[in-house]
């Protein structure tokens, strides 16, 4: 009898892992078991029992599945992300990309077409939360602020002579050697006598050097200068075209040589690219204090140093109201949040000084006691300490460092002091925010709707 074991061994080594193949094998064995049970002793063809007429190959390639892999990981991203911030749109698209492509993959439409229309329509009826709102403005507000780089040049030394705008650099001889724009100098608030290092600019033919640091301080005798007055954070009021200022933000009135004076702005002169004269613009207001035209007309000697980049109040909050002539006139007021603080002590978390007096006066102006607290460079110890001695404390994120910012959050939850966040420069945002923490509101405003209530002027 012919042994067919020698077969079997053959269509078994030959056989592969696809269905065709072990399908092939299956009915090459049968074939055998056949001859064996008919009784048949020719030898038949093992080659050709083993070998399928034609084979069948799988037609997904490497780089096909590494495709789909690809794009079953960007689905897995996308859905990560809309579970960790709802509505998220970036998600969204993300997700129902990757979703779409998924369905192309053979025998994933056919046996999953259902589970993926469903969880397609889940992805786009996906809406953001409040909480997700507030998540996406504090890891905003978190983000570490980018350091500036510390100038390590050299330069010469030179003695400043301020100007009603800009200022004059000086050699030890007297003579002047450079000559420097306000807008370089407003941020290091530099006064005259002192002492500075500065190089020559080879980018501003008109202004020659640039004020590397401040080294020092020298006292001038009052012949070597011109003294010059300040009045600080003026408000600018009135319609386009009358536009004049009275009063700076704390209410105090514009005084020269003891007689208040309103000093008409000729706004046109001081627009450009990114300066904008309006009702409610904030400046800074200097003269010469030996100027002989301040005696006849004042309005001629003062000059506008300096207009603050800060988020004007809206047009009705600063507008002028129709006198009634039967009453006595009373000085105008600029619309009030319906808010007294009762002089509790409220913390100002900003750094290196930016607008500082601008919030001071907020404060100040709904009976609050301003304590400005340096959130830049600040140290722990040092503001733990002032922190706990607070009613209320108002983080500004666009002045402060990243690390301060938790520590301010930390000591005001464990002190119970309160808290709230202005993620915007302008001042009627940390009005906003000093209302909520008074209140006992969200600490973030976000996209949700909060009733500020104002003080009806009578």
């Amino acid at each position: 009898m012919y042994d067919y074991r020698n077969n079997i061994k053959i269509i078994l080594n030959k056989t592969e892992a696809d269905d065709r193949s072990l399908e092939n094998s299956l009915n090459a064995i049968k074939a055998i078991i056949n001859m064996a049970e008919g009784g048949t002793a020719e030898k038949p063809n093992a080659k050709a029992i083993a070998q399928p007429k034609k084979k069948i190959a799988n037609t997904q390639s490497i780089a096909q599945r590494n495709a789909d892999l690809k794009q079953f990981k960007q689905l897995l991203t996308g859905l990560t992300q809309l579970i960790e911030t709802p509505g998220d749109a970036a998600a969204k698209k993300t997700s129902l990309e990757a979703l779409h492509k998924l369905t192309f993959v053979p025998g994933v439409g056919k046996h999953y077409g259902n589970v993926l229309g469903k969880l397609g329509q889940a992805i786009q009826k996906s809406k953001t939360t409040k909480e997700a709102v507030n998540q996406k403005i504090f890891e905003e507000a978190m983000k570490p602020k980018e350091q500036p780089k510390r100038d390590y040049r050299k330069g010469r030394r030179y003695t400043v002579i301020r100007a009603l705008s800009g200022c004059n650099l000086i050699d030890d001889n007297g003579q002047i050697v450079y000559r420097i724009k306000e807008s370089q100098i407003h941020s290091l608030n530099l006064k005259s006598g002192d002492i500075v290092e500065a190089v020559e600019s080879q980018t501003n033919p008109n202004y020659e050097a640039e004020v590397l640091r401040v080294v020092g301080y020298r006292k001038l005798r009052t012949r070597d200068y011109d003294p010059i007055e300040e009045f600080r954070y003026a408000v600018v009021r009135g319609k386009a075209g009358q536009l004049a200022i009275t009063r700076n933000i704390k209410g105090e009135k514009l005084r020269i040589r003891g007689k208040e004076i309103t000093i008409p702005v000729d706004s046109s002169y001081y627009q450009g690219e990114n300066i904008h004269l309006e009702d409610g613009s904030i400046v800074d207001l200097a003269w010469y204090t030996g100027d002989v035209r301040i005696k006849k007309n004042p309005a001629d000697a003062v000059q506008i140093r300096w207009v603050y980049q800060v988020d004007p109040p809206k047009q009705a909050d600063l507008s002028y109201k129709k006198k009634d002539k039967t009453k006595k006139a009373t000085p105008e007021q600029l619309t009030k949040l319906d808010m007294n603080l009762h002089y509790q002590r409220v913390g100002i978390a900003i750094g290196d000084n930016q607008n500082e007096g601008i919030l001071e006066g907020i404060v100040s102006r709904y009976n609050g006691i301003p304590i400005p607290i340096d959130a830049f460079e600040g140290k722990k110890k040092v503001m733990k300490r002032q922190i706990k001695d607070l009613d209320i404390v108002i983080l500004m994120t666009a002045y402060a460092a990243h690390d301060a910012t938790w520590n301010i959050q930390e000591f005001a939850s464990k002190y119970g002091v309160k808290f709230a966040v202005s993620s915007s420069k302008g001042y009627r945002s940390f009005e906003r925010a000093l209302y909520r923490a008074e209140n006992g509101l969200p600490a973030y405003e976000g996209t949700q709707t909060i009733d500020y209530k104002e003080v009806k002027n009578k």
